[in-house]
């Protein structure tokens, strides 16, 4: 097997610049050293002794140490800079991607338009497309008038489902329902993601904060697809809300007449259509959630390409394999000779 030495590179050439000088540095302290010692030694004796006890020290020795030890630290050098030659693609992007599902959970989701209500459907439509599209890790944020990252990005599909079945109306403390704040939280949670970024948005659209197709736009900057789910039905139905944990009653608004919620698809296609994702009906089914799961499947080719990498093969183990040799070496050179006997 041959050895591929195409396209040699240095993965951090500044480190090189960094070399040199600490063996300017060396080199200068070395012949700092060298005339230090000369003039200790002058003191220490007149030339005739001296020159009989320097005798069987070798200046070319001393030098070849010396020089091996400045090689070694040049070897060195070269290994931090990582050299690199010869290619291999890196397909662990392609292998998975983040997900995150923002689930709305304002009171209107609690219509029975879809059965046997808006979000206990959306719920069970994430528990369907979780068991047939299991890839990568997945979070869950949770909004109405505010936002929660319920579930970090996780690849423990059980933990995730165990959270998702606690979630109820009351998982947001604050009434309303603005899908900007949701959109946000799944973005910070993505933020460190450098592959593929999933959002895949449930809710009636209902946008009270009107923001949603704006903030969908920023996060098409930041290379964040967002799929829209919707649910529900454009006729809509009355708002029905728990009392006393039993009955259900209509929920009323400021003039005391009963709340209709309708499904906003209009909302839902602008989001989408601005990050390049898709809009579904979730359905009374859940077939909704099948489409999407069949479009995030479906990559195109010159996506799947963009996803795997092509980098270089480190071979910084052969500088640093030379600089440990020159470094053991070193030592077993002794700077005298063998004294002349007569």
């Amino acid at each position: 097997m041959t050895m591929d030495f195409s396209t040699p590179h240095f993965e951090n050439p500044a480190r090189l610049w960094l070399t040199a000088l600490i063996m300017l540095g060396l080199g200068g302290v070395f012949i700092y050293a060298a005339i230090a010692r000369k003039r200790q030694l002058a003191t220490f004796a007149d030339p005739a002794v001296l020159d009989r006890l320097l005798a069987t020290l070798s200046p070319v020795r001393r030098i070849v140490k010396l020089a091996l030890v400045l090689l070694a630290v040049a070897f060195l050098g070269l290994a931090f800079a990582r050299p690199q030659w010869g290619e291999e693609r890196d397909t662990n992007a392609a292998a998975g991607e983040d997900t995150i599902f923002v689930l709305d959970t304002s009171k209107s989701m609690l219509s029975t338009d879809v059965r046997p209500n808006r979000l206990d459907r959306a719920k069970l439509a994430i528990q369907d497309y979780l068991r047939r599209h299991a890839r990568g890790r997945v979070g869950l944020v949770v909004f109405a008038g505010q936002a929660f990252l319920q579930c970090p990005l996780t690849l423990d599909y059980d933990a995730f489902s165990d959270t998702l079945r606690s979630v109820d109306v009351n998982a947001v403390p604050v009434a309303g329902s603005d899908l900007s704040r949701g959109l946000d939280e799944a973005a910070r949670a993505l933020e460190k993601n450098e592959g593929r970024r999933l959002i895949v948005l449930l809710t009636d659209g209902e946008d009270l904060a009107g923001a949603g197709v704006k903030t969908a736009q920023e996060l098409a900057k930041k290379r964040v697809t967002i799929y829209t789910v919707g649910v529900g039905t454009e006729s809509g139905t009355t708002v029905q809300v728990p009392v006393d944990g039993i009955r259900l009653q209509p929920l009323l608004d400021s003039d005391g007449r009963p709340v209709v919620s309708r499904l906003d698809e209009k909302t839902l296609h602008a989001i989408a259509d601005a990050t390049g994702g898709q809009y579904q009906l979730l359905g009374t089914v859940g077939d909704g959630m099948d489409k999407v799961r069949t479009a995030v499947s479906d990559l195109t080719a010159s996506q799947r390409a963009a996803l795997v990498r092509t980098r270089g093969i480190d071979r910084y183990h052969w500088p640093l394999g030379i600089a440990l040799v020159l470094l053991l070496i070193e030592p077993l050179l002794r700077e005298r000779r063998r004294a002349r006997t007569a």
